[in-house]
This record gives structure tokens, C-alpha cells and sequence, in this order.
């Protein structure tokens, strides 16, 4: 597949195409009960044999994490809940797998041996345990977006001390990779991550005003978590992934572009300097990333439905109405800006969005909500450089802070 287009791999590991991990690889999985994590557990269940796991990890689901513990012999699974740690060491009980809860507790089983690392708990809570396990210098399969879009220059700094292989799980970033490998830096002239649109593709703004939780999760094409799916239907998904392109490959904020793709098939689009266009195609199903991201360079059979192009019958591009959808602009923005300004972006659109999950703002008060985090984060000088994951977390609670109080102000 030759090297990797990627500013992680340039910086940490000139050979990652070369890299085979051992069979059975030891592998851990953080955020085992989400979407990716029981993705990456059923490509596991298909080969027992080619894996070895040493850590399972969940936020609270106590009942499930121990199942799928028990189930994939894992030797610790860990609750990040310190309250669910009664029930997991119930349920585990006898089993001789060991239990463990709390904050602390997640970042050990992350520092665990582990040849490759499925980083996949949702949000900036995930920050500390990935962290934890780049410094191994082994492989990370990256689905947390905020390793990237909240720190990415201390992310990749951390990767490049340590020398591990950062791969990502993310269906637009990987078709990305496999979209420009080989590829001379120079000859990449825009890199577009398309999206599907999300449920709220065709209505119009005045409707939005009054879309409902239960509208917003209903996905037409994927099966995802509650904040992601959320994320799409803003479109600040893309702004997200936007951010994690910039950090991910050696291109400018200008050369990236986001493109509405309702049928989900093409993930992404490489433009090249003599007018060809490179683009990987797939169905929307996260265990083909997901597998590549495993067992990378090879290529495994994978239980995905075969893209069948007739049956599909048409693919069809729009522009983003940034009127409508002002988050991948938005995210370009804060790229733009700099320092923390990313950090405060994301901390400001998770609490947006739990407070539209809970029924406390509306809609379109999402975007509403982070661009007035934003702009009182700049007038308060607390946009700022950001050298550590210290600096990082702090501008994560500031941003949070301060999106709260946006939402408790009149407007």
C-alpha cells in the first residue's frame, strides 16, 4: 500500500507501510460498548484467533462491559463510572478478569502492553486514556475526534516521542489514506470529506427551529452514537473531521472542503494537481475502517454488504448551505484562529448538544451556542496557545464553563 499520507506517519514512522503486527495481536479497546467498540469486538469474535485481549473499557454500562469481557476473555475491563464498579466486579465475579473503575483506572488499562489500541471513547474523556496509550509507541486505531480536534499538535507531538503508528478509523479519514497513498505531498492540490447531510438535508430553516431529539437521532444512513448522530444532523461532524484532516494529512485549512453525498458511498475525495480524482468508495458500514485500521497494511475479509454501484443507481453531490449548516465553516474558523480555539469549539458543541438531547435548547441553538462561546472566549482572552494536555484539558472546562453560561443568558 506503500506510506502513508499522513502527518503522524511522516513524523513518527517513515515504514509504517512495512509495520506487521504479531498474530494473535493484543489488542485493547476503549469505549468497548459504543458503536465502534462493538464493531471492532464482532471483527474480533470472527477471529478469535488473531487476538489477544487485554483491556475492555465503558463509561457506566457495567452489564455489557462484563459480557463482552467474558465473552473475548479479556484480562481487565474498567468503568470510568467509579459508581458502576460494585455491579462490573459483581458481574465478573469468578470469572478471574479483573475490574477497575475511575478516571486513574482508565488511563492504566490503557497503558497496558498492548500491540494496538482501538481509541474510541466519545468526547474529551477519552483524551487522558489515548494519551496513555500513544505513549507505548505502539499502534492507535483513532476514533476519538478530540485527540485531533482539541489537541492535535500535543497529540502528534506525543506520537512522535514515542514513535507510535497512528492510524484513523473515521470512514472519511481512511478513505483519505488509502485515497493518497504513494502520493507526493505537491502534486495534492484539496482533500474533500464528503457527508451524508444527515436527516434534516432537505428542511428548511424554519422548520429546524422545531426539530425534536427523536427527529435529530434518526440517521438515514448510519448507526452511530447518540452525539454523533446529533453531529450530523449539524453537519458539525464535518467541521470536526475537517479539523482532524488538517492534523491527520500535510494540507492547508484552504485545501479542505466538506461536500453533501446523501447515499454515504464515496467518503472522500483527493483532487491532484493535474486534474485527476481519487476517490474510495464503500458501503456505510464502520467495520471495513475499522479492519483496515487493525490490521493495516493487510487487508481482511470483512462481513460488510458488497457495493453493488446498479443497485445504487445514481450518487449525487450538493454544496453545503452554510446558512443552514454553519458548523464546517465554523470548525475552519477556529482552525483558522488557532491555539485552543479548536478545544473551546468542541467543549462548547458537546454541551450544546447534551442540552438539545435533554430538551433545554433548541436546534438550531446548538450552532447558536458555540459561535457565542467562541466570540466571548476571544473577547475574554482565553484563546491561547496550547502546549500540553494540561493546557488542553483546561481550555476544554473553560469552554464548557462558558457554553453553559451561554445557555443560561437571554438572548
Amino acid at each position: 500500500m506503500g506510506v502513508p499520507f499522513t502527518r503522524a506517519a511522516a513524523i513518527t514512522l517513515s515504514d509504517i507501510g512495512e509495520r506487521v503486527l504479531a498474530s494473535p495481536q493484543r489488542l485493547t479497546v476503549l469505549g468497548a460498548t459504543g458503536s465502534i467498540g462493538e464493531s471492532t469486538l464482532d471483527l474480533v469474535g470472527r477471529e478469535p484467533e488473531r487476538f489477544e485481549i487485554v483491556a475492555l473499557t465503558a463509561q457506566s454500562n457495567a452489564e455489557k462491559l462484563a459480557a463482552l469481557a467474558i465473552k473475548h476473555r479479556a484480562q481487565i475491563a474498567v468503568v470510568g463510572d467509579e459508581r458502576c464498579y460494585e455491579d462490573l466486579k459483581a458481574h465478573l465475579s469468578g470469572t478471574g478478569i479483573e475490574a477497575a473503575a475511575g478516571e486513574d483506572a482508565l488511563a492504566e488499562a490503557a497503558s497496558r502492553p498492548a500491540d494496538c489500541t482501538m481509541a474510541a471513547i466519545v468526547g474529551a474523556a477519552g483524551l487522558k486514556p489515548t494519551f496513555a496509550a500513544a505513549r507505548q509507541g505502539r499502534r492507535v486505531a483513532l476514533a476519538n475526534k478530540e485527540c485531533l480536534v482539541s489537541a492535535g499538535d500535543v497529540f502528534l507531538a506525543a506520537c512522535r516521542q514515542s514513535g507510535a503508528q497512528l492510524l484513523p478509523v473515521d470512514s472519511e479519514h481512511s478513505a483519505a489514506l488509502q485515497s493518497l497513498a504513494g502520493a507526493e505531498r505537491a502534486a495534492v492540490e484539496r482533500i474533500v470529506l464528503t457527508a451524508s447531510g444527515g436527516p434534516f438535508r432537505c428542511w428548511p430553516v424554519e422548520r429546524l427551529k422545531d426539530a425534536k431529539p427523536e427527529e435529530a437521532l434518526k440517521h438515514p444512513n448510519w448507526s452511530m452514537g447518540a452525539k454523533i448522530t446529533i453531529d450530523s444532523a449539524t453537519l458539525m461532524n464535518k467541521g470536526l473531521e475537517l479539523i482532524e484532516a488538517y492534523h491527520l494529512f500535510p494540507v492547508g485549512v484552504d485545501q479542505l472542503d466538506a461536500v453533501i453525498h446523501p447515499q454515504s458511498v464515496v467518503h472522500c475525495f483527493v483532487h491532484y494537481i493535474d486534474g485527476s480524482v481519487i476517490a474510495q468508495l464503500g458501503p456505510p458500514d464502520m467495520r471495513t475502517p475499522i479492519a483496515l485500521a487493525l490490521n493495516w497494511p493487510e487487508r481482511r475479509v470483512t462481513p460488510t454488504a458488497r457495493l453493488d454501484l446498479i443497485t445504487v443507481g445514481s450518487l449525487t453531490f450538493e454544496a453545503v448551505d452554510d446558512a443552514r449548516f454553519p458548523g464546517p465553516q465554523m470548525a475552519k474558523d477556529a482552525l483558522r484562529r488557532g491555539g485552543s480555539a479548536p478545544a473551546v469549539l468542541n467543549a462548547a458543541n458537546e454541551v450544546a448538544v447534551a442540552a438539545f438531547l435533554e430538551r433545554g435548547i433548541g436546534f438550531l441553538d446548538i450552532a447558536r451556542v458555540v459561535a457565542r462561546t467562541l466570540e466571548e472566549a476571544d473577547r475574554r482572552g482565553m484563546i491561547r496557545a496550547t502546549e500540553s494536555l494540561e493546557d488542553v484539558l483546561a481550555a476544554d472546562t473553560h469552554g464548557r464553563e462558558l457554553a453553559r453560561t451561554v445557555i443560561a443568558t437571554p438572548h
